[in-house]
């Protein structure tokens, strides 16, 4: 099985790379954000044939995850994508908002991975507030993370008909900003963990 792995970073991708035996995955680091993911990840789609694409990074986690946990996609939301009004956050019926997982592939790949399914939501703007968190819980009440590249990922996959997952370790709680409680290298070790468990 040929597998393509999207990381945002270079630090990410060589924690995962390190985690890996040579030459078990392709992994690339292409880009913050929903739309540098989609067109690096589009771009290898188009030159090379894989079996699997999995987004896998840090991330933020909802409760009750905590560092150096790890969450599973079964769904990628695209939560910024959409309208604001009165009434609230509204999405856009001429958009796709959110991808599926296939349901035996998230499946396995949160058994594999020992990690937690649920809705992994993609922001182009990383939660900084208690009141922006209970907005995405409110939405989305099996939220399990918060990453910036999933969504972008999954539409360039989804394009080329190549079945695709998300996995994130966790580095911090999703809320209020608070950069001194972030714990980058235990959640990079998780991942890379995380990561050699799917692959193998």
């Amino acid at each position: 099985m040929k597998f393509l792995v999207v990381t945002a970073s270079d630090f990410e991708g060589d924690a995962i790379r390190t985690a890996l035996p040579p030459g078990a995955a392709d992994v690339l680091a292409g880009g913050v954000g929903p739309a540098a993911s989609a067109a690096e990840t589009a771009t290898a789609l188009a030159r090379t044939n894989y079996d699997l694409v999995l987004c896998a990074g840090i991330g933020g986690g909802f409760g009750p995850l905590g560092v150096g946990d790890v969450a599973v996609a079964s769904t990628i939301a695209f939560a910024d994508l959409g309208a604001e009004s009165p009434a609230g956050f509204l999405t856009l019926p001429m958009a796709v908002a959110a991808y599926s997982v296939e349901p035996k592939l998230s499946v396995e790949l949160a058994d594999r991975s020992g990690g937690r399914l649920g809705t992994i939501v993609t922001v182009a703007t990383v939660t900084g507030t208690a009141a922006r968190c209970d907005e995405l819980v409110a939405r989305y009440p099996d939220a399990v993370a918060e990453g910036m590249e999933g969504a972008g990922v999954a539409a360039a996959a989804q394009r080329h008909r190549v079945p695709f997952g998300e996995l994130r370790a966790i580095s911090n709680v999703v809320g209020p900003r608070d950069r001194d409680a972030w714990r980058i290298p235990a959640a990079l070790d998780s991942l890379g963990r995380a990561v050699a468990a799917v692959v193998a």
